[in-house]
């Protein structure tokens, strides 16, 4: 007896192409087709007005409130201050040394992201050792010729970026030995960690930085001056760190007991079993954690504006006071949010990438 295989048949047409999606995503029940019609209704009645006042109606560019006549968003009150958002106030002339200051670390990120380039190693020394050296020459003078530019100058987004910035690198140190510490066998390591981490963790930043500003200063003698912006970054270095060091402890204890029992019959010792065994795997399970108490910081830094720094949040508020530029203070916060938002989900999408690549999901296991 012959036997004949009957041809494939092609999926039915409800089930692939745009047709399958919508089925598949939006109208997969009556609870999602409902809620997929409500949200629709919104977005259709809210986005095209949204649409038309950003964008259609819009103003770019001119250098008073009468350049704006469309009747849509005034963007000219951000493009003829865009110096100020960026770079507060810094002296026009210098602004290439923030720019070479920011070039040069984006450069040396962009060579650590990207798997293929060499001497990772020697890159990462000049990023923790070396680079803040020429960036505080570079921003605030003094030697080799600069002039002196006073911290009380610096603002807009190149502020946010140095107090971020140096707030993530600062804190990831520190709270690495004291996720250490919290986890160590001598008592007074162990208590100290943990009274530092519960203390810092139990009082708000804006306290801290309030403190930091008014309080530090009595603790020192009279003749040591602390920097306003130094002060600054003592307390959100203080206080993030007992964050991160929380965060880094969850990734200790995911580490299976057999990991520590194979670095004990290896014969390593306590600093080479952690640094060569048990951090890297914890770190790399804690990514998320860490990219998120990243990110709370760096939108947290907005909050030094109650000591009188002028980050770009702040600056949007110093522009909204001016007379000439009175009631453009919805174009500002929104420029202001969507900078936040870019590098926010920039280093979202980013932590996501890394993970994918280290193969720290439970899937993976």
């Amino acid at each position: 007896m012959k036997y004949d295989l009957e041809p494939t048949l092609p999926a039915p047409p409800s089930t692939t192409g745009v047709l399958g999606w919508l089925r598949r995503n939006l109208f997969s029940n009556a609870t999602n087709s409902i809620a997929t019609l409500v949200i629709g209704y919104f977005l259709v009645t809210l986005l095209g007005p949204a649409l038309q006042w950003t964008f259609i109606d819009s103003d770019w560019f001119g250098d008073s409130p009468a350049a704006c006549t469309s009747g849509g968003a005034c963007w000219a009150f951000i493009t003829y201050r865009m110096d100020q958002f960026m770079y507060g106030f810094y002296p026009d002339t210098e602004y290439w040394r923030i720019n070479a200051t920011f070039l040069i670390f984006a450069v040396a990120i962009v060579w650590l992201v990207v798997d293929k380039t060499p001497y990772k190693g020697y890159v990462s020394v000049f990023v923790l050792f070396i680079y803040p050296i020429i960036a505080f020459y570079l921003l605030y003078g003094g030697s080799f010729g600069l002039d002196i530019v006073e911290t009380h100058k610096w603002g807009g987004l190149s502020l946010t970026l140095v107090l971020a910035v140096i707030g993530i690198v600062a804190a990831m140190p520190f709270g690495i030995l004291l996720a250490l510490g919290r986890r160590s066998n001598m008592p007074i390591v162990k208590s100290f960690s943990v009274i530092y981490i519960e203390f810092w963790r139990g009082v708000p930043l804006i306290t801290v930085l309030f403190m930091a500003s008014v309080m530090l200063p009595l603790f020192v003698p009279e003749e040591i001056t602390f920097d306003k912006l130094l002060r600054a970054l003592i307390g959100i270095i203080l206080f993030q760190s007992a964050y991160m060091a929380e965060v880094i402890r969850g990734g200790l204890q995911a580490i299976p007991k057999g990991q520590y029992e194979a670095a004990d019959a290896l014969g390593l010792g306590y600093w080479k079993s952690m640094s060569l065994i048990i951090l890297p795997q914890a770190l790399k399970l804690m990514i998320p954690g860490i990219v998120n108490t990243f990110i709370a910081l760096f939108k947290d830094t907005s909050l030094v504006l109650i000591i009188g720094l002028f980050d770009i949040l702040a600056i949007v508020q110093a522009a909204n006071s001016d007379s000439a530029w009175l009631g453009f203070s919805t174009e500002g916060y929104i420029f202001v949010a969507f900078v936040f938002w870019v590098f926010c989900f920039g280093m979202s999408r980013y932590s996501q990438n890394l993970e994918k690549r280290l193969q720290t999901g439970h899937n993976t296991r």
